[in-house]
């Protein structure tokens, strides 16, 4: 009987403790790409959505996000949840805003807006003081860093085709320079294939626009971030150079670019600044394209940073437009970040209300966010289905609206979405899943991690209120497990360097039954596969990003909606 009822005890323990680990898991905080943001439309015709050049700092616990063109600047306590603030004390409509925390406060300033330097310690607030509007020069991106070994500060800018990065010390009081800007490196489109210009590196005719500077102190060593080869482009990228000083002399670290996400749902990673969050955990932030409107029609994204044990720095962008585990301790590696969660939407059926001939309903999951479904109105009642193929576990959904045909300027009371999601089995019987009936926060890129996973195949949204032109859609996307097997392992059929351009190399492999995708890793050492790069269903790529005097290593990972298989074996080119 003593026997029975320990085995009872110890069984009940057991399911209590499963129990736990279940609603652990749904607990778990996540984000997804691009940053839910309500990004603010143009003051000016046509309409388009935008914000850009991201300047994030951590002051006194909570974050602050600095960006181009957005009314405002925006605050949050944990990564996640984001408000507006508001000011009339700082120059919002310039480009490229620049901050930097010194004894305990902040200091702002802006592209082409340098002349005024303003100085807040509340900025919750959005009370801002001018600390001098003397400073002597009009200058494009800048960036004021402050090195709090040295007790100095230092402003560093650049943005042309052609021009260099720049920088020059400046008094710490007046903010007045110390000497005369010093040329601190140039763009070598030449040897550095991530400089090109282009979607995929390919416009050599192109000079290449270089800018966004940000520098980070790390172990004594100075990394001075810059942007390549231009905001329009889906290789819009970081790299990155160190030296032993503020001002140089600089080497381009091996690993280059640093931050690099060409492909994919959201791509480019350029024009940003790197952070440490609450845990000391490194995150870089950046400027993503959509450029289809207007050259500046942009988003925000966020990728978690390392540094090495030799100090080679990187942004981890491997499945960077998928729900990602905000953390609330140090993490050792980008794993701890991975959910486990796929994308179960890729290229399924879909079905609508109407559909605005242009706009097919196979956009919506084709996972590109350049293009997007439209229905013919923006009535209530419009809709989209997504048939999941299978019943599926759901975890999350991210919707991104497109707003085709908008024609609203600027912020409003008006502008928000209002939509309901519900789930069905068998397409017939339909259950609410998520209720926004009644929102009025503006989230055109809306991300929601449901309280608990679903079993489920259909997935259907129906517009109730749509701020602005038709009903539209750029990503309907759903995120989850399927209970099948990973796929088998992807295996490289040719690797070849392209001899007279070794900026490039073109990579193809055998395909893989039941196979979504592929991801290449690749790096200048082994053991630094560091590179991310994206492809769905294809099993060919030409990748034209390399260093033409570094050889690279080359890795490939399959993946479906279980999960993912990784590849051992490396592949060497020379």
């Amino acid at each position: 009987m003593k026997t029975t009822i320990k085995s009872f005890l110890l069984l009940s323990l057991l399911s209590v403790l499963l129990a736990a680990c279940r609603e652990k898991e749904n607990k778990v905080k996540t984000i997804c790409n691009p940053v839910n943001l309500s990004y603010r439309f143009s003051l000016d015709s046509p309409s388009w959505r935008e914000a850009a050049d991201p300047s994030m700092i951590k002051y006194k616990g909570e974050y602050y996000l600095f960006l181009s063109k957005s009314g405002g600047y925006f605050h949050s306590t944990d990564l996640v949840h984001w408000d507006l603030i508001t000011t009339d004390s700082l120059p919002i409509e310039k480009y490229a805003p620049t901050v930097m925390e010194m004894d305990g406060e902040i200091y702002f300033t802006a592209s082409v807006a340098t002349n005024k330097i303003y100085k807040s310690a509340d900025p919750k607030s959005g009370k801002w003081e001018l600390v001098t509007d003397q400073f002597p020069y009009i200058l494009a991106d800048p960036m004021l860093f402050y090195d709090s070994d040295t007790d100095k500060v230092y402003l560093y800018y650049g943005s042309g085709a052609a021009t260099p990065m720049m920088g020059m010390e400046l008094d710490k009081k007046t903010f007045m320079p110390k000497g005369e800007a010093i040329p601190l490196f140039y763009s070598n489109a030449e040897k550095y294939g991530w400089e090109v210009s282009g979607d995929y590196n390919t416009n050599y005719k192109h000079t290449c626009w270089l800018e966004g500077a940000w520098m980070n102190q790390y172990k004594g060593k100075y990394y001075l971030q810059y942007a390549v080869p231009g905001t329009e482009f889906k290789s819009y990228s970081n790299g990155v150079y160190v030296s032993e000083n503020p001002l140089g002399p600089f080497t381009l670290l091996k690993h280059n670019p640093f931050s690099y996400k060409p492909e994919g749902f959201v791509n480019g990673t350029g024009h940003g600044s790197t952070f440490q969050d609450l845990y000391g955990n490194y995150w870089n932030i950046g400027t993503s394209t959509i450029s289809r409107r207007h050259m500046f029609e942009r988003r925000i994204s966020l990728y978690p940073t390392f540094f090495d044990k030799d100090g080679d720095v990187y942004a981890y962008t491997a499945w960077g437009d998928y729900p990602m585990i905000v953390p609330d301790k140090k993490i050792s590696s980008p794993q701890d970040l991975f959910p486990g969660w796929m994308l179960l939407s890729y290229k399924k059926k879909v079905e609508a209300s109407s559909t605005l001939e242009g706009y097919p309903t196979e956009n919506a999951v084709n996972e590109d966010i350049r293009t997007w479904w439209s229905a013919k109105t923006a009535d209530k009642g419009e809709f989209m289905t997504v048939d999941l193929d299978r019943n599926s576990k759901v975890y999350a959904i991210q919707v991104n609206f497109a707003d085709q045909d908008a024609t609203a300027l600027g912020k409003s009371d008006s502008i928000y979405y209002q939509y309901r999601i519900e789930e069905s089995q068998d397409g017939i019987t339909w259950n609410l899943l998520v209720d926004k009936s009644e929102n009025k926060a503006d989230a055109p890129n809306d991300y929601i991690q449901l309280d608990k996973p679903v079993d489920t195949r259909y997935i259907r949204i129906t517009n109730i209120y749509f701020p602005s032109g038709k009903f539209s859609i750029s990503g309907l996307r759903v995120f989850g497990k399927v209970d099948k097997p990973v796929p088998a392992t992807a295996q490289f059929t040719e690797l070849t360097r392209n001899n007279d351009n070794r900026r490039t190399v073109n990579l193809s492999w055998s395909k893989v039954n039941d196979a979504t995708g592929y991801n290449i890793r690749f790096g200048t050492q082994k053991n630094k596969l560091y590179h991310n790069y994206l492809v769905y269903e294809d099993n060919k790529v030409s990748i034209n990003i390399l260093n033409a005097d570094q050889t690279y290593y080359f890795a490939i990972d399959s993946f479906n909606e279980a999960g993912v298989t990784i590849g051992k074996e490396i592949k060497t080119i020379q």
